[in-house]
């Protein structure tokens, strides 16, 4: 492709999204961000939408089709830890071409974008964990907590019971409970209203809720 794709970045935590954007920097001779504010939907025309699925409250595949929906995003792509057949499948039939593991490096993530916007489908993305690499961010890295203990402690912040957490995570009820039992010992906290406070203070709490709606 001649020109540089434009990619709009979606989610509600601004941290998330400047971390996406400094790990598609290196790129930037091909990728052009056009949008990157988690306080509006998307209103730039753009090629793909890449749509970070941390701690959001709502099933992926309705949100990839509000995504698909808006007329000035011409694909839609996931970037997700939850890579189960069924999730890629539902997204993939919502409108999404694109579905990106999280352990995917970033020269992974920008090939599979273009790729995306050059009218390929690709799904399932690969799977090399670098998750403290350059660029990679997320609340509470500084604190120590891992970017799968910081989801949790997002969905905690946002009022969601073990189970929920669960079933928005994909993880089992009892690697949650580890999870947790983990993220307390990190931040000092002794029950679930001190976990919730501590990270309504240290931004865990969503910026907006960017999905149209």
């Amino acid at each position: 492709m001649s020109e540089r794709v434009r990619v709009a970045l979606v989610n509600d935590y601004e941290l998330v999204l400047r971390g996406l954007a400094d790990m598609l920097a290196p790129f930037a001779d091909r990728i052009e961000i056009v949008q990157l504010d988690a306080r509006r939907r998307v209103t730039a025309d753009v090629d793909v939408a890449l749509y970070d699925t941390f701690a959001q409250p709502e099933p992926d595949d309705e949100d990839v089709s509000r995504l698909a929906a808006n007329p000035r995003i011409r694909t839609v792509a996931v970037f997700t830890w939850k890579m189960d057949q069924d999730l890629i499948d539902a997204a993939v039939s919502r409108g999404a071409t694109g579905y990106f593991a999280k352990s995917s490096t970033a020269e992974q993530l920008a090939d599979g974008l273009l790729r995306v916007a050059a009218g390929e489908r690709v799904l399932g993305v690969p799977q090399r964990r670098v998750p403290s690499g350059p660029g990679v961010d997320w609340p509470g890295r500084d604190h120590g907590i891992s970017d799968r203990q910081s989801e949790i402690l997002a969905l905690i912040t946002q009022g969601k019971r073990n189970v929920e957490i669960a079933e928005l995570t994909h993880l089992s009820p009892n690697t949650v409970k580890t999870h947790i039992r983990t993220l307390y010992s990190k931040i000092g906290a002794e029950n679930r209203v001190d976990a919730v406070l501590w990270g309504t203070e240290n931004g865990f709490r969503p910026d907006h809720r960017s999905i149209d709606r």
